[in-house]
């Protein structure tokens, strides 16, 4: 709706119809269009040279979407939002339908993959590197040696060093975490099975395995959760999962017996960050603040965001525990383990952390389809910020108490310093 007075605009808004949301829409940050028309809703990626059809779609009954990838979708007053993700998303209503470039012939792979991180990465400053200087140098050696594309963009994006960067093609993949990071197929089953060897109790186990809890002689609980996703098919149920097996831990006679609860996040792999804060909402009896969350916002400005959200802890209207606790991390925690603890640390009492720093990857990913059969790339383009606006992408959040993690003489000798210090 637009009002005019001689010729001034005077206010200016978009208003969606009441029964339907059928519109093309413009996202705030991230790069997309969303379509919705006739109960289907469909996300195109969109860069500078390119429109391409997205990962995300849906269908459902107008504003609410069951998506492809098991989540909920709600679209409603140029607000979209997620039931597996935190905050809402600005959408401006596009008029005439979606511009031509989506229905004409894809542009350049390289420069779709270039531009994808140019418009939206935020980190080039923080990790040291020039993009355009480097694609330049590197769309120079496609263009010589076109059957080496995939290692051309593999080595523009290896020294951003970002556990949330990624390049897949058939038969391939690429990808660059922090230095020293170990490979999680191999290390986490043998850390895994030295730390409970060396718990010297029984352990527990749900939702196969990602959730695991220990009674310790002590008279302290031990709780390891190794990841908060794909609990189940979709998230709803992924969630109810994951409240069932807290009843089950977090009992009102356990919670007042213990004298401590270690909680182990050193092989959390990430997942949905609401499911982090349905834990942390068992460790409170006072609302507090976890984090806020923004993405970038400026094609042509890495330092543009959107306006901060912030997000909170609640405690949980069940059994809660409020006393000690020391956390285990690692370099192997990334994603929404990270975010997880990010909002434990404004808990009080504030938990004790020991280990070595985190992988240092917060935000969620932009799931990107290139223009050829196969190849996708991801990255992140969000930043979580604590109390003081700081960010800990790129450093991870460092412990409090500086014990080697899963070491590979440790392994061998099924030693697990960091817990014995934690016990100790």
């Amino acid at each position: 709706m637009r009002i005019f007075l001689a010729g001034l605009t005077i206010l200016s808004l978009t208003v969606a119809p009441s029964s339907t949301v059928d519109s093309v829409w413009r996202t705030e940050g991230y790069g997309q269009l969303i379509q919705v028309s006739g109960g289907k809703l469909t996300a195109y990626d969109v860069t500078e040279v390119s429109c391409l059809p997205g990962t995300l779609s849906g269908t459902g009954d107008g504003t609410r979407f069951s998506t492809n990838e098991g989540s909920v979708v709600t679209i409603r007053q140029g607000r979209m939002s997620f039931d597996d993700n935190l905050g809402t998303r600005s959408l401006r209503r596009v008029s005439g339908g979606l511009p031509p470039a989506c229905h004409d012939q894809p542009a350049d792979l390289f420069d779709v993959f270039w531009h994808t991180f140019a418009e939206n990465y935020p980190f080039f400053q923080a990790k040291g590197v020039d993009w355009k200087s480097e694609g330049d140098a590197a769309r120079r050696e496609a263009a010589a040696h076109p059957e080496r594309l995939f290692d051309v963009l593999c080595g523009l994006i290896r020294p951003l060093h970002d556990a949330h960067v990624g390049l897949v093609a058939p038969g391939q993949r690429c990808s660059s975490p922090r230095p020293g990071t170990p490979d999680p197929a191999t290390t986490v089953p043998r850390a895994i099975a030295v730390t409970d060897a060396n718990l010297g109790a029984p352990i527990r186990h749900w939702a196969d395995g990602a959730i695991s809890y220990a009674d310790l002689p002590d008279g302290r609980g031990y709780l390891r959760i190794s990841g908060f996703h794909d609990y189940a098919d979709t998230f709803a149920a992924s969630s109810k999962v994951l409240a069932d097996a807290l009843d089950e831990i977090f009992t009102a006679d356990r919670v007042h017996q213990w004298r401590g609860l270690i909680l182990d996040l050193r092989v959390n792999g990430g997942g949905d960050d609401p499911l982090g804060l349905q834990v942390a909402a068992r460790l409170t009896d006072v609302p507090h603040f976890a984090y806020a969350k923004r993405a970038r916002n400026d094609p042509d400005d890495p330092a543009r965001f959107t306006v901060p959200q912030p997000f909170f802890v609640h405690p949980a209207a069940a059994p809660r525990y409020t006393g000690p606790l020391t956390v285990l991390t690692g370099n192997l925690d990334v994603s929404a383990g990270e975010t997880f603890l990010q909002a434990s640390l404004n808990r009080r009492p504030r938990p004790v952390l020991i280990g070595q720093s985190t992988q240092g990857a917060f935000s969620d990913q932009l799931e990107r389809t290139l223009p050829k059969q196969g190849w996708q790339v991801s990255l992140p383009n969000e930043e979580y910020l604590d109390p003081h606006g700081r960010t800990y992408d790129g450093t991870g959040i460092a412990p409090d108490v500086q014990v080697p993690v899963f070491a590979p003489e440790d392994l061998a000798a099924g030693r697990d310093p960091a817990l014995a210090a934690a016990r100790r």
